[in-house]
């Protein structure tokens, strides 16, 4: 059966759905969010219609600024009060929805190899994606900064694939858990109309931002001596490179 064959079919025994032979779009929807395709949404290049949204409706225009805390890498509070994780996806859902904030609208490739358009309502997941993201720059350490940055794509192939008891996906996972335990802290964001969040400012009991280190005031702590010296020895490859080969080759 199509979808229009399944719509008919509702109506015919009065079985109750959302969908209409004129909204006829596919909708899954769960905590983090909602799913939409189908319809008009199958041409890459419409626009999408507004009538599916129902998280991201702007409902107020008014700013608000929320602090979200994180203990090693995990959601637990919204401005100081401790919540469990649901709580804090729903009510973010509700506050940066409201503001229209959390649509994707996007080409994806499924595993078949076939290419297709979903748009997503996700409000919540993507606030805390972006406060998250932001206290990890915060507080993990460069190479393992950079290298999780790299894990990440592989890890959400093997969750979108089904392989969440694989054997890399538990790798992965061990890796992921041991990188978490100094992202503590909190994160400021704000959210305005319409479809607007910003990071105002992050804060963290381990922080590896040193004031001291990176001010540009005269009384800063770094040895800037030291620079020369690192300066040769970072460049030597480069500067042999140049004048034994580009140099020749240009002479």
């Amino acid at each position: 059966m199509t979808r229009q064959d399944s719509v008919e079919y509702a109506a015919k025994w009065d079985i109750p759905i959302e969908a209409t032979a004129e909204k006829i779009y596919s909708i899954d929807e769960n905590l983090w969010g909602r799913a939409i395709e189908c319809g008009v949404i199958e041409d890459p290049w419409a626009t999408p219609p507004d009538d599916p949204y129902t998280l991201t409706k702007v409902r107020t225009r008014d700013p608000i600024s929320l602090v979200i805390g994180f203990e090693a890498g995990a959601p637990v509070s919204i401005d100081g009060v401790s919540l469990e994780a649901q709580s804090i996806i729903e009510r973010l859902n509700d506050l940066a929805g409201s503001r229209g904030f959390g649509r994707i609208d996007a080409i994806e490739n499924r595993r078949v190899g076939i290419k297709s358009r979903e748009v997503y309502e996700c409000p919540g997941a993507l606030a805390l994606l972006a406060a998250h993201a932001d206290l990890e720059d915060l507080t993990l350490e460069r190479d393992i900064a950079h290298e999780k940055i790299r894990l990440e794509h592989r890890w959400a192939e093997l969750v979108y694939d089904g392989m969440w008891f694989s054997p890399l996906k538990e790798a992965l996972d061990a890796f992921i858990e041991r990188s978490q335990r100094h992202v503590t802290g909190e994160v400021r964001l704000r959210f305005e109309a319409p479809g607007v969040c910003t990071v105002e400012g992050r804060r963290s009991p381990v922080a590896l931002y040193d004031h001291g280190l990176a001010t540009y005031d005269a009384a800063d702590t770094f040895r800037h001596q030291d620079a020369e010296g690192f300066v040769r020895i970072f460049g030597l490859g480069v500067s042999t490179w140049a004048a034994r080969q580009e140099r020749g080759q240009r002479g």
